[in-house]
């Protein structure tokens, strides 16, 4: 007996050894479908009396909404919704807030005035931290206030693993986990949410590669530069622009960001993470009937307000500092002055300038303080400002030798470039390796180096500019 358990088990070990590791995933994935098969044979056999029109009513939804023809399209449509309500539902919320913030500011200037306090005070803790934090809170805060809870109704509503479902087929040819769709619409609203949901996905491989691609989504914070230029620049469009062209602008940019993510998943699956993508089983829950009381209090409590402090905690010291560098002179330019035109060379490769890449670099602790560096810069004022519309932003853009190239390089730079400082943090957190958290921020910096490039020379070399 001892014997043949003996041989039994070297036939085994022999077996097994010449199976490959590909043969052994095709194994383990039959293996699992086949349990859920019977599983679900077992279910329908013993409750088959319990099916009625509500379960008939999900079949023909799910043959329209997870079908091959009309899947993708119904996603893109809702996509372009929830973008057109954000974007619309926020402007006068964010000018509200924006007014109330800034009026405080005046009150704290005016309370340092009465005190006699020294200038550069002023101008660290208002101009600069103050400031930096109220166009943070007033730029961020309306979106996600919006985004988020409709974010939240989808996954409520039982839509969210129908997204998955589609794009599973997409992310398996990249070798990631189809689970990367959920992680990757969250990061629609912050990318640092998006980091943090990665963790419904299983498989350490899988989830470090949707962690280090979730910045190729455009959050809330790239949001204010990509819809104001496609405004002001892409088809002539001016100030008087509908959200609805905005809206269209901004989902095609979207779409570019899904492709890069798919790719560089594809490339990080290839190369320094190696291995096979796992099985995905997916239940498609049934729709139900959304909770709005508890939509409201998991997405503006746990998500909302979540991200918003963190972003807080970076900016604060962001405004401090971009205020010192504006203030501080050597020679008849200040420090900012100097740094945008050591940069402006290698900027001009890129189809910017020195200003334009010296703000997204000073605008690593929140994107949302980008756009208004580039304006104190190109004004040389002394303080974060944005101006009061599209048009004077326009003029001053091309006052400043502004074409449609630049504002094609600006967006894809804003699109592709490094996380933001709240979004590093948390990879970090996640990760706990450094190493990582320098590969999501140089990975992403080299893919918008690369790509800028190629078509800003593109179009040098067609005289296109």
């Amino acid at each position: 007996m001892g014997t043949l358990n003996s041989t039994l088990s070297s036939l085994l070990s022999s077996i097994n050894q010449e199976i490959s590791a590909k043969e052994q995933q095709k194994i383990r994935d039959s293996i699992v479908s086949s349990i859920y098969s019977c599983a679900e044979e077992i279910a329908r056999k013993a409750a088959h009396h319990q099916t009625d029109r509500k379960f008939e009513l999900d079949q023909k939804i799910d043959n329209i909404v997870t079908s091959r023809v009309f899947g993708i399209p119904i996603m893109l449509a809702l996509l372009g919704v929830i973008l057109w309500l954000t974007i619309t539902g926020a402007n006068y919320p964010s000018q509200l807030l924006a007014n109330s913030l800034f009026w405080l500011e005046g009150q704290f200037t005016n309370f340092f005035m009465m005190v006699g306090a020294p200038d550069w005070l002023h101008g660290v803790l208002v101009l600069g931290m103050y400031r930096g934090l109220a166009w943070v809170v007033s730029v961020m805060l309306p979106p996600m206030a919006i985004f988020f809870p409709l974010f939240t109704l989808l996954e409520d509503l039982g839509y969210l693993p129908r997204v998955a479902f589609n794009l599973d087929r997409y992310f398996k040819k990249a070798c990631a986990h189809g689970k990367q769709a959920l992680t990757m619409c969250m990061g629609f609203g912050c990318n640092a949410a998006g980091v943090i949901s990665c963790r419904i996905i299983e498989s350490p491989r899988e989830r470090l590669i949707a962690v280090l691609t979730n910045v190729f989504v455009p959050c809330n914070g790239r949001f204010p530069i990509l819809i104001s230029l496609s405004m002001i620049f892409i088809g002539g469009l001016g100030a008087t622009a509908s959200s609805t062209a905005a809206a269209a602008v901004v989902v095609l940019l979207v779409l570019l960001g899904v492709v890069v993510t798919l790719l560089m998943s594809w490339l990080l699956s290839k190369t320094v993470l190696k291995g096979e993508p796992s099985f995905f089983t997916l239940e498609l829950p049934p729709y139900r009937k959304p909770q709005v009381g508890r939509i409201l209090i998991r997405s503006l409590l746990d998500r909302t307000i979540f991200v918003l402090m963190r972003a807080i905690v970076v900016a604060a010291p962001a405004g401090a500092i971009t205020w010192i560098l504006a203030n501080t002179y050597i020679g008849d330019l200040s420090i900012i002055a100097h740094l945008a035109g050591w940069l402006d060379p290698f900027a001009v490769l890129l189809g910017l300038d020195g200003i334009i890449l010296m703000a997204f670099i000073l605008g690593l602790p929140a994107n949302e303080i980008v756009l208004p560096i580039m304006i104190m810069s190109y004004l040389s004022a002394g303080a974060m400002l944005e101006l009061d519309s599209l048009t004077a932003l326009r003029t001053l853009l091309v006052d400043n030798g502004w074409t449609w190239l630049t504002a094609l390089s600006t967006m894809l730079f804003s699109l592709l470039h490094f996380p933001c400082g709240t979004t590093l943090l948390t990879i970090y957190k996640e990760t706990k390796s450094l190493k990582w958290t320098a590969f999501a921020a140089l990975m992403p910096l080299g893919t918008a180096i690369l790509v800028t490039f190629a078509i800003a020379q593109f179009a040098v070399l067609l005289g296109l500019v």
